[in-house]
């Protein structure tokens, strides 16, 4: 095969040099987007096939995945102990407090893409909601539990927090 025909690079350089130099791996983030929809799809057709799509959700497990959501987004991308996990993708900045880490992407192309992935609650946050929304759909049970395990965790450190800002400011006075 000839070799002009895989280098790529040309071309994307073409489509999209023009969207600036801020060094961002658009054709990472472009491949983290196939996955997902692949994944997705692949899911919702499943989830078809056996008739197992709901027709409603309800409320509270909205509120419970949501909840869910938000602690284990924030267990991935920032507690220190999962950063073994991040660290093929990821340089070390500070501690943050909280059991939590600083971590900026290292690398280019699809490493850099997956470390900004895995460093930002708010990117990977559409990945886990969907990994517990068809958790729900395919295995009910066992997603409530974990979801409820994870959105325990949730209540008590926002009770740890609030602990400590009213400890501090009696103290203070």
């Amino acid at each position: 095969m000839d070799a002009k025909l895989l280098d790529v690079k040309p071309a994307a350089q073409k489509l999209f040099g023009g969207y600036g130099d801020s060094g961002e791996p658009l054709l990472g983030y472009g491949a983290l987007a196939a996955v997902y929809t692949t994944v997705f799809s692949m899911l919702l057709g499943a989830a078809h096939r056996a008739s197992a799509v709901p027709e409603k959700i309800a409320l509270a497990d909205v509120g419970l995945i949501g909840v869910a959501t938000f602690r284990l987004s924030r267990l991935i991308t920032k507690d220190k102990v999962t950063s073994g996990l991040r660290a093929p993708f990821t340089r070390f900045e500070k501690a943050a407090g909280s059991g939590e880490v600083e971590e900026d992407a290292r690398g280019e192309g699809l490493q850099r893409a997956i470390g900004d992935m895995v460093t930002c609650p708010y990117c990977i946050g559409l990945w886990v909601a969907t990994g517990l929304a068809f958790g729900l759909v395919f295995a009910p049970r066992p997603t409530r539990l974990l979801a409820s395990i994870l959105s325990s965790v949730a209540i008590s450190d926002a009770c740890n927090h609030g602990y400590l800002r009213l400890k501090e400011s009696t103290q203070s006075r």
